[in-house]
Protein backbone atom coordinates (compact mmCIF):
# COMPACT_ATOMS: atom_id res chain seq x y z
CA UNK A 1 0.00 0.00 0.00
CA UNK A 2 1.27 3.58 -1.23
CA UNK A 3 0.39 6.56 1.09
CA UNK A 4 -1.65 8.42 1.01
CA UNK A 5 -4.43 6.19 -0.47
CA UNK A 6 -6.40 8.65 -2.68
CA UNK A 7 -10.22 7.62 -3.62
CA UNK A 8 -11.25 7.17 -6.77
CA UNK A 9 -14.56 7.61 -7.75
CA UNK A 10 -14.55 7.72 -11.22
CA UNK A 11 -12.60 9.91 -12.59
CA UNK A 12 -12.13 11.55 -9.70
CA UNK A 13 -9.10 10.99 -7.64
CA UNK A 14 -9.70 12.69 -4.12
CA UNK A 15 -7.69 13.26 -0.83
CA UNK A 16 -8.75 10.32 1.91
CA UNK A 17 -8.00 13.36 4.25
CA UNK A 18 -10.89 15.61 2.56
CA UNK A 19 -13.25 12.36 2.09
CA UNK A 20 -12.93 10.51 5.50
CA UNK A 21 -13.39 14.44 7.31
CA UNK A 22 -16.00 15.60 5.10
CA UNK A 23 -17.44 12.01 6.22
CA UNK A 24 -17.14 12.56 9.55
CA UNK A 25 -18.81 15.78 9.75
CA UNK A 26 -21.81 14.21 7.82
CA UNK A 27 -21.80 11.13 9.78
CA UNK A 28 -21.64 12.98 13.50
CA UNK A 29 -24.54 15.67 12.74
CA UNK A 30 -26.89 12.97 11.20
CA UNK A 31 -25.98 11.09 14.28
CA UNK A 32 -26.76 14.34 16.94
CA UNK A 33 -29.91 14.74 14.82
CA UNK A 34 -31.03 10.74 15.33
CA UNK A 35 -29.85 11.22 18.98
CA UNK A 36 -31.83 14.07 19.85
CA UNK A 37 -35.19 12.62 18.25
CA UNK A 38 -34.48 9.51 20.23
CA UNK A 39 -33.55 10.68 23.46
CA UNK A 40 -35.16 14.21 23.29
CA UNK A 41 -33.05 17.55 23.77
CA UNK A 42 -32.91 19.51 27.53
CA UNK A 43 -32.89 22.68 25.04
CA UNK A 44 -35.86 24.55 22.97
CA UNK A 45 -34.87 25.33 19.15
CA UNK A 46 -33.33 28.55 19.23
CA UNK A 47 -30.84 27.84 22.47
CA UNK A 48 -30.20 24.66 20.44
CA UNK A 49 -28.56 26.32 17.68
CA UNK A 50 -26.96 28.83 19.43
CA UNK A 51 -25.14 26.05 21.17
CA UNK A 52 -24.26 24.45 18.16
CA UNK A 53 -22.90 27.51 16.60
CA UNK A 54 -20.99 27.96 19.71
CA UNK A 55 -19.58 24.60 19.60
CA UNK A 56 -18.61 25.06 15.81
CA UNK A 57 -16.83 28.75 16.29
CA UNK A 58 -14.83 27.27 19.59
CA UNK A 59 -13.47 24.09 18.12
CA UNK A 60 -12.61 25.56 14.92
CA UNK A 61 -10.79 28.30 16.61
CA UNK A 62 -9.43 26.06 19.45
CA UNK A 63 -8.07 23.24 16.60
CA UNK A 64 -5.97 26.18 15.34
CA UNK A 65 -4.78 27.47 18.43
CA UNK A 66 -3.08 24.38 20.25
CA UNK A 67 -1.65 23.45 16.44
CA UNK A 68 0.16 26.78 16.90
CA UNK A 69 1.76 25.33 20.17
CA UNK A 70 2.53 22.33 19.11
CA UNK A 71 5.77 23.28 17.79
CA UNK A 72 6.06 26.74 18.89
CA UNK A 73 9.85 27.41 17.53
CA UNK A 74 8.16 26.09 14.30
CA UNK A 75 4.80 28.57 14.51
CA UNK A 76 7.80 31.73 15.16
CA UNK A 77 9.21 31.09 11.91
CA UNK A 78 5.89 31.16 10.14
CA UNK A 79 3.89 33.36 11.76
CA UNK A 80 3.99 35.61 8.43
CA UNK A 81 2.93 32.38 6.56
CA UNK A 82 -1.10 32.34 6.18
CA UNK A 83 -0.97 28.21 4.41
CA UNK A 84 1.01 27.46 7.79
CA UNK A 85 -1.09 28.99 10.25
CA UNK A 86 -4.30 27.89 8.23
CA UNK A 87 -3.01 24.57 7.41
CA UNK A 88 -3.32 22.68 10.63
CA UNK A 89 -5.88 21.41 13.42
CA UNK A 90 -5.62 19.28 16.62
CA UNK A 91 -8.79 17.52 17.97
CA UNK A 92 -8.22 18.26 21.32
CA UNK A 93 -7.56 21.77 20.51
CA UNK A 94 -11.21 21.48 19.08
CA UNK A 95 -12.80 20.28 22.14
CA UNK A 96 -11.46 22.53 24.25
CA UNK A 97 -12.36 25.61 22.20
CA UNK A 98 -15.74 24.10 21.83
CA UNK A 99 -16.16 23.41 25.71
CA UNK A 100 -15.14 26.78 26.48
CA UNK A 101 -17.46 28.20 23.67
CA UNK A 102 -20.44 26.33 24.60
CA UNK A 103 -20.07 27.21 28.74
CA UNK A 104 -19.74 31.12 27.66
CA UNK A 105 -22.45 31.14 25.64
CA UNK A 106 -24.33 29.50 27.88
CA UNK A 107 -23.99 32.33 30.66
CA UNK A 108 -25.07 34.55 28.53
CA UNK A 109 -28.24 32.16 27.54
CA UNK A 110 -28.65 31.85 31.67
CA UNK A 111 -29.10 28.44 31.01
CA UNK A 112 -27.78 26.55 33.39
CA UNK A 113 -28.71 22.73 32.78
CA UNK A 114 -25.93 20.18 31.18
CA UNK A 115 -26.54 19.90 27.49
CA UNK A 116 -23.48 17.56 26.18
CA UNK A 117 -24.85 14.05 26.33
CA UNK A 118 -26.28 14.10 22.72
CA UNK A 119 -23.07 14.94 21.46
CA UNK A 120 -20.89 12.41 23.40
CA UNK A 121 -21.59 9.75 20.18
CA UNK A 122 -21.80 11.54 17.33
CA UNK A 123 -17.98 12.59 18.47
CA UNK A 124 -17.22 8.73 19.11
CA UNK A 125 -18.29 8.26 15.04
CA UNK A 126 -16.89 11.48 13.91
CA UNK A 127 -13.38 10.87 15.38
CA UNK A 128 -13.35 7.34 14.34
CA UNK A 129 -13.59 8.16 10.26
CA UNK A 130 -11.82 11.34 10.63
CA UNK A 131 -8.90 9.13 11.82
CA UNK A 132 -9.49 6.49 8.91
CA UNK A 133 -8.52 9.40 6.65
CA UNK A 134 -5.59 10.05 8.91
CA UNK A 135 -4.33 7.17 8.75
CA UNK A 136 -4.46 6.51 5.04
CA UNK A 137 -2.95 10.32 4.41
CA UNK A 138 0.31 8.88 6.02
CA UNK A 139 3.34 10.85 7.27
CA UNK A 140 2.26 13.96 5.68
CA UNK A 141 -0.93 14.31 7.79
CA UNK A 142 2.00 14.10 11.62
CA UNK A 143 -0.20 11.33 13.39
CA UNK A 144 1.61 8.38 12.74
CA UNK A 145 3.32 7.16 15.36
CA UNK A 146 7.13 6.52 16.49
CA UNK A 147 8.99 3.45 15.07
CA UNK A 148 8.17 -0.12 16.58
CA UNK A 149 9.24 -3.35 16.15
CA UNK A 150 5.82 -4.41 17.05
CA UNK A 151 4.31 -7.21 13.92
CA UNK A 152 1.54 -4.58 13.23
CA UNK A 153 3.44 -1.52 12.68
CA UNK A 154 2.75 0.47 9.46
CA UNK A 155 5.48 1.09 6.47
CA UNK A 156 3.71 4.88 5.86
CA UNK A 157 6.27 5.17 2.77
CA UNK A 158 8.70 6.70 4.56
CA UNK A 159 11.17 3.62 5.04
CA UNK A 160 9.92 3.45 9.78
CA UNK A 161 7.74 1.32 10.80
CA UNK A 162 5.74 3.15 12.57
CA UNK A 163 3.19 2.70 15.54
CA UNK A 164 -0.19 3.12 13.76
CA UNK A 165 -1.71 5.65 16.43
CA UNK A 166 -4.24 6.60 14.15
CA UNK A 167 -5.79 2.73 14.16
CA UNK A 168 -4.97 2.61 17.88
CA UNK A 169 -7.49 5.72 18.11
CA UNK A 170 -10.40 4.41 16.20
CA UNK A 171 -10.38 1.48 18.22
CA UNK A 172 -10.55 3.42 21.34
CA UNK A 173 -13.50 5.32 20.46
CA UNK A 174 -15.43 3.02 18.93
CA UNK A 175 -15.32 0.89 22.45
CA UNK A 176 -16.08 4.10 24.23
CA UNK A 177 -18.86 4.49 22.30
CA UNK A 178 -20.04 1.20 22.81
CA UNK A 179 -19.82 1.82 26.32
CA UNK A 180 -21.39 5.41 26.70
CA UNK A 181 -24.53 3.91 24.34
CA UNK A 182 -24.66 1.15 27.32
CA UNK A 183 -24.34 3.76 29.91
CA UNK A 184 -27.18 5.94 28.34
CA UNK A 185 -29.52 3.13 29.05
CA UNK A 186 -28.93 3.25 32.84
CA UNK A 187 -30.29 6.80 35.32
CA UNK A 188 -27.09 9.17 34.95
CA UNK A 189 -26.52 12.52 36.37
CA UNK A 190 -27.19 14.93 33.48
CA UNK A 191 -24.15 15.75 31.54
CA UNK A 192 -22.12 12.52 33.08
CA UNK A 193 -22.47 10.80 29.54
CA UNK A 194 -20.66 13.98 27.88
CA UNK A 195 -17.90 14.49 30.81
CA UNK A 196 -17.16 10.98 31.06
CA UNK A 197 -16.31 11.17 27.08
CA UNK A 198 -14.05 14.30 27.53
CA UNK A 199 -12.31 12.31 30.66
CA UNK A 200 -11.79 9.22 28.67
CA UNK A 201 -10.63 10.94 25.93
CA UNK A 202 -7.93 13.00 27.08
CA UNK A 203 -6.67 10.27 28.97
CA UNK A 204 -6.16 8.10 26.21
CA UNK A 205 -4.74 11.35 23.74
CA UNK A 206 -2.13 12.13 27.36
CA UNK A 207 -1.08 8.24 26.98
CA UNK A 208 -1.06 7.38 23.41
CA UNK A 209 1.06 11.07 22.52
CA UNK A 210 3.79 9.31 23.83
CA UNK A 211 3.95 7.39 21.15
CA UNK A 212 3.91 9.93 18.68
CA UNK A 213 7.18 12.20 17.41
CA UNK A 214 5.70 15.28 18.66
CA UNK A 215 7.86 17.97 20.14
CA UNK A 216 8.48 17.97 23.91
CA UNK A 217 7.54 21.38 25.16
CA UNK A 218 8.27 20.53 29.04
CA UNK A 219 8.90 18.04 31.77
CA UNK A 220 8.80 15.55 28.18
CA UNK A 221 5.01 15.95 27.17
CA UNK A 222 3.76 18.12 24.03
CA UNK A 223 1.27 20.77 24.08
CA UNK A 224 -1.13 18.66 23.77
CA UNK A 225 -0.37 16.54 26.46
CA UNK A 226 -0.29 19.27 28.81
CA UNK A 227 -3.72 20.49 27.64
CA UNK A 228 -4.86 17.09 28.28
CA UNK A 229 -3.61 17.37 31.52
CA UNK A 230 -5.46 20.86 31.94
CA UNK A 231 -8.70 19.17 31.33
CA UNK A 232 -8.15 16.23 33.23
CA UNK A 233 -7.66 18.83 36.15
CA UNK A 234 -10.65 20.59 35.00
CA UNK A 235 -12.95 17.05 35.83
CA UNK A 236 -11.23 16.26 38.85
CA UNK A 237 -14.06 16.52 40.79
CA UNK A 238 -16.39 14.45 38.61
CA UNK A 239 -13.46 12.08 38.50
CA UNK A 240 -12.98 12.05 42.03
CA UNK A 241 -17.07 11.42 42.42
CA UNK A 242 -16.95 8.82 40.28
CA UNK A 243 -14.41 6.95 41.87
CA UNK A 244 -16.08 7.17 45.64
CA UNK A 245 -19.44 6.30 44.06
CA UNK A 246 -17.96 3.10 42.21
CA UNK A 247 -16.17 2.08 45.75
CA UNK A 248 -19.55 3.24 47.49
CA UNK A 249 -21.09 0.36 44.98
CA UNK A 250 -18.54 -2.00 45.47
CA UNK A 251 -18.60 -1.84 49.49
CA UNK A 252 -22.93 -2.14 49.03
CA UNK A 253 -21.93 -5.37 46.69
CA UNK A 254 -19.92 -6.72 49.21
CA UNK A 255 -22.20 -6.40 52.18
CA UNK A 256 -25.33 -7.72 50.85
CA UNK A 257 -23.16 -10.96 49.67
CA UNK A 258 -21.93 -10.83 53.56
CA UNK A 259 -25.37 -10.68 54.44
CA UNK A 260 -27.00 -13.25 52.44
CA UNK A 261 -24.25 -16.00 52.98
CA UNK A 262 -25.49 -17.12 56.25
CA UNK A 263 -29.17 -17.45 54.80
CA UNK A 264 -27.78 -19.84 51.98
CA UNK A 265 -25.58 -21.73 54.18
CA UNK A 266 -28.84 -22.33 56.54
CA UNK A 267 -30.60 -23.42 53.03
CA UNK A 268 -28.06 -25.68 51.97
CA UNK A 269 -28.04 -27.53 55.43
CA UNK A 270 -32.30 -28.19 55.58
Amino acid sequence: MSFPVYIHIGSLRLHPHWVFETLAYAVAFRMYLWMRHTKGDVLDAADRWWMVAAATFGAALGSKVLYWFEDPGLTLQHLRDPVFLLGGKTIVGALIGALIAVEFMKKRLAIHRRTGDLFALPLCAGIAIGRIGCFLTGVEDHTAGVATALPWGVNFGDGVTRHPTQLYEVLFVLALGVFLWRQMRKPHPEGDIFKFFMVAYFAFRLLCDFLKPDVRVFLALSSIQWACVAMLVYYGRDIVRWTFAAKSRTLAGSATQAESAPADSRSNAT
